[in-house]
């Protein structure tokens, strides 16, 4: 039994300008960096759920051994990608340009994270998922991503909808804190002071 993640970078970063998930943090793309995060953390398999500008992520993301999901819905909020993820956890599948292989997974639980939140360390997602309940980040004042939910709770993840994602589920649930965890990284001034204050950390390689 593992616990997966299922990283959500379907957004089109309308307000950055750019593709998020390309935006370069420490010589590595945002992406990038989430996955390693995850694989450090000891998640398997890790789901990258992609959308907007998915053809040009792909092309120029090294991704390693994670799975990438394609969710056609994602103009229709952030409860599609989860479900998306979910789904390519749930049944075992890998989505590849050519078509869909399995690849098998057994998971007790997900981590929901996103690719803009530079403050995410592997320390901090295994203290989520040490609780083996739903448990929150907590930043700012308020609870969100990233954030763990047991397989049991899976079915209820899957019947949400709109762009609140799993907001709901996790009001007073368990939280860790998570420090500078509100930076998350829509716009160029908040890429300048992502590399201001975590372009000098170099993760390990994958």
């Amino acid at each position: 039994m593992t616990t997966a993640a299922i990283i959500l970078a379907a957004g089109a970063s309308t307000r950055l300008g750019e593709p998020k998930q390309l935006a370069m943090l420490d010589g590595e793309t945002l992406l990038r960096r989430a996955v390693q995060v995850a694989r450090q953390a000891g998640c398997s398999p890790v789901i990258v759920v992609l959308g907007a500008s998915f053809h040009e992520v792909l092309a120029y993301s090294l991704l390693g051994d994670a799975i990438p999901v394609i969710n056609e819905r994602w103009q229709e909020g952030m409860a599609t990608s989860i479900q998306s993820g979910l789904k390519a956890v749930s049944t075992g599948l890998k989505a590849v340009q050519t078509g869909i292989a399995a690849v098998g997974a057994e998971v007790c639980g997900v981590v929901l994270m996103t690719c803009d939140q530079p403050a995410v360390t592997a320390e901090h997602l295994r203290a989520l998922m040490a609780t083996g309940e739903v448990t929150a980040s907590e930043y700012a004042g308020r609870r969100g991503v990233p954030a763990y939910f047991p397989a049991a709770v899976f079915a209820q993840l899957m019947q949400l909808s709109g762009d609140a994602g799993a907001r709901g589920l996790l009001r007073g649930a368990r939280a860790v804190e998570l420090a500078a965890g509100e930076l998350d990284i829509d716009t160029p001034e908040a890429l300048s002071e992502a590399r201001r204050r975590f372009g000098g950390v170099t993760l390990p390689p994958m």
